[in-house]
């Protein structure tokens, strides 16, 4: 069939928005955490999450496309400040911020915006060469 290779060309593309998609959430909620404590004094406060992807075959599409393998936590260690007013403050007075970093989240995120809009413009010229086809085999 002559949209085969078109139609497998949208999943793959497809594929990319629904993964970046996840990525821009977890970029996301890593920025809307960063100043977020823990609720219990020297108790930890958010954690950052990554995304690790992964490629899977597509049987529809006869090609690999790729997919979040899995949304992880990042092991590294937790700021320390000496807040010794503040309700989350241990018996030292430091209070664990999170391993947040806003300036490599906002790199993230413009990396998997500049991916997901990589993905929507092939699945535009897709589509564009779709209805080309169909009006070439209608005239």
């Amino acid at each position: 069939m002559l949209t085969d290779p078109l139609a497998a060309t949208m999943r793959i593309a497809s594929s990319g928005l629904q993964a970046q998609g996840t990525r821009l959430r977890v970029v996301a909620e890593n920025i809307a955490n960063s100043d977020s404590t823990a609720l219990t004094a020297g108790g930890d406060p958010y954690r950052r999450k990554t995304v690790s992807f992964d490629t899977a075959m597509d049987r529809a599409a006869g090609s690999e496309i790729v997919k979040v393998k899995q949304i992880g936590r990042d092991r590294s260690d937790f700021q320390l400040v000496y807040e010794p007013s503040h309700p989350a403050a241990d018996e030292k007075g430091y209070v664990k911020r999170p391993n947040v970093q806003p300036l490599i989240e906002m790199m993230d995120m413009r990396e998997a915006s500049r991916s997901f809009e990589a993905s929507v413009n092939v699945i535009e010229q897709t589509r564009s060469m779709m209805g080309r086809m169909i009006d070439l085999l209608r005239g």
